[in-house]
């Protein structure tokens, strides 16, 4: 059995085979829905159900609170139509690249800091894989389960793929990487996904958060918008704890060098004595409010833990960011708490 959703305003059609969800059946069919986590985390794909029915399926309550749900909000990344339905929610200028499973070697891993590796994957020497900088790929592993990662390299850079991981403690597949993977090693990913990828068209001044390891997709987009000339400003706001966090430092520090129109400004919420810090202190986004206290006329790009970028969403639209210029990714663990079944 399959279902029809209708999407408004654009009455754009496509169908939802039973048991699928919404947002998979959009990207199977090249349609561009926004999205970030695919897990009910971070609240990108939230939309309003106009006529029809869906199961919920499992969620945040920090992505759809109840009051949301009971008028008939939802999370697209989750919901499973059980009728045929109409849904109104924004699309994502352009064609969708459809996703596609490949086989990748791992060329290289580099510790950047203390708990954050970098990994450089290779793909088949006849293939290349199409993405936005900004997107993200998923490692298929073999028990089923999935791992989701920014791609921290640009397109135009496309013989391998870069990703930042970040340790988290007992997670089983980073605690593997640091500690037991080998160069060499033969994986499955599949991507690309998301849509935290930068709106050329616009020629609004860009403004970048990144918290942690929240800089990967957005040294993409940068080194993107670099390659293409762009000339809009961009500033890049990089939250960390201490100044060892900041594990690439140097390179915005040299974007900003040769390049005028581009800003970086590091922020540390809890700097350690012998970092010696001179720079900006407390909260990413605070920092970004202090310098921009009207954010109307602006385009905001975050990525970060997903309590950083929903205050920030809410803080920025409060102080003028047009809703429909936030644009965000969440990163998520492998077993976070607080979800919620309907």
């Amino acid at each position: 059995m399959s279902f029809q959703v209708i999407i408004k305003p654009s009455d754009r059609v496509f169908t939802v085979d039973e048991g699928d969800t919404v947002l998979d059946a959009a990207i199977d069919a090249g349609i561009n829905l926004p999205y970030g986590c695919r897990n009910g985390t971070c609240g990108a794909c939230k939309g309003q159900v106009l006529a029809g029915e869906v199961s919920d399926g499992e969620y945040f309550d920090s992505a759809l609170s109840e009051d949301e749900r009971k008028t008939g909000k939802a999370l697209f990344c989750c919901a499973q139509p059980l009728s045929d339905l109409v849904i109104e929610c924004r699309e994502v200028a352009g064609e969708g690249i459809p996703p596609r499973i490949m086989p990748v070697r791992v060329e290289k891993l580099e510790k950047l800091s203390h708990d954050v590796m970098g990994m450089t994957l290779k793909l088949p020497s006849n293939e290349r894989m199409q993405f936005m900088a900004g997107q993200y790929i998923e490692f298929l592993l073999k028990d089923g389960r999935r791992r989701a990662f920014s791609l921290a390299n640009a397109p135009h850079h496309d013989r391998f793929l870069e990703l930042h991981m970040r340790l988290v403690p007992g997670g089983q597949f980073t605690q593997y990487v640091f500690n037991e993977m080998q160069e060499k090693t033969i994986l499955r990913i599949e991507g690309p996904f998301g849509t935290f990828f930068l709106r050329e068209d616009s020629t609004c001044p860009v403004i970048l958060v990144a918290g942690g390891t929240g800089f990967a997709p957005v040294k993409g987009i940068v080194e993107h918008a670099l390659q293409l000339g762009i000339k809009r400003p961009i500033t890049l706001y990089w939250g960390a704890r201490t100044r060892e966090d900041l594990y690439l430092d140097d390179l915005p520090q040299r974007w900003q060098a040769e390049n005028p129109s581009f800003r970086y400004i590091p922020v540390l919420s809890d700097p350690a004595p012998d970092d010696a810090w001179q720079g900006r202190t407390g909260l990413v986004h605070q920092a970004v409010l202090e310098d921009h206290p009207d954010m109307q006329g602006y385009q905001v790009y975050c990525c970060g833990a997903p309590q950083m970028v929903e205050v920030a969403h809410r803080d920025f639209q409060s102080h003028g960011l047009p809703e429909e210029e936030f644009f965000s990714d969440a990163f998520t663990f492998a077993n976070p708490v607080a979800k919620v079944t309907v």
